[in-house]
């Protein structure tokens, strides 16, 4: 069921905390912050669409499967962020806007993303209220997000500690889920968005499916695999045979 009112009344939360990153990027002259906050912005959603505690067993599935997929992304990236100097995709950003791209950002890369968020947001908040028992497009949602969090999780700790490692300077992870796909822990947060669908389909909410299709088109077109591999040829020659034997993204047998 669509409550029009809910679902607009968690945007002004989400901007809130956008606003709240923006304010933290101004001193540090870093916008990456709202990378660290894009999936605490689902969770604020989930927050304000399922109540706490959650009423529906639904609701109580989806705010145990948000808080795990928020905090561990929101956690990673953060720890992987600390004490570097700001993105090149921000850089870039930063170049094309200034001189008041400190002001700017503010609806530039902040509240935009927490209004991206919001739209991708809608099967959480169409699934929640469902009152129908739990049946096999759940479960079908629920072992798709569970795949989707091992290629997510499993890929971010695999790289970390690939790139740890100093003899691997210069090369190109090609490991474990890796082995795969380029971009595991993209086709990872893809299926677990198309996981909550599912869930949401369950719930009655076939209508949200424009959430997984934004995620889906971001991770694929524009701030994920295209972004991602647009020059990372001329950084690492090696990268041009990783992409001839290697999926892109949905994960397959290496070619020969």
């Amino acid at each position: 069921m669509f409550d029009l009112g809910l679902y607009v009344s968690a945007l002004p939360y989400m901007l809130g905390l956008a606003i709240l990153g923006w304010l933290i990027s101004l001193p540090r002259r870093n916008v990456d912050v709202v990378d660290s906050l894009w999936s605490l912005m689902f969770l604020v959603a989930i927050a304000v669409y399922a109540g706490f505690p959650p009423e529906t067993v639904r609701g109580r599935l989806l705010f145990v499967l948000v808080t795990i997929w928020a905090l561990r992304l929101s956690i990673f990236i953060t720890a992987r962020n600390w004490g570097h100097g700001e993105d090149r995709r921000y850089q870039a950003i930063r170049a094309r806007n200034q001189p008041n791209f400190a002001f700017s950002s503010v609806y530039r890369v902040f509240a935009f993303q927490a209004i991206l968020a919001w739209l991708i947001s809608m099967p959480l908040h169409g699934a929640v209220g469902s009152q129908a028992p739990l049946g096999v497009l759940d479960y079908l949602g629920l072992a798709l997000w569970i795949v989707g969090f091992l290629f997510e999780a499993g890929g971010d700790w695999q790289l970390s500690r690939f790139k740890r490692d100093p003899a691997n300077s210069g090369k190109v992870m090609d490991r474990g889920f890796w082995r795969y796909t380029r971009h595991p822990n993209y086709f990872g947060d893809c299926a677990q968005w198309w996981g909550f669908y599912l869930i949401a389909v369950a719930g009655g909410a076939w209508w949200s499916v424009l959430g997984p299709v934004i995620m889906t088109v971001l991770l694929l077109r524009v701030s994920g695999l295209v972004l991602l591999e647009k020059d990372i040829g001329e950084r690492r020659p090696s990268y041009a045979e990783y992409i001839r034997r290697t999926n892109a993204f949905i994960p397959g047998p290496r070619k020969d």
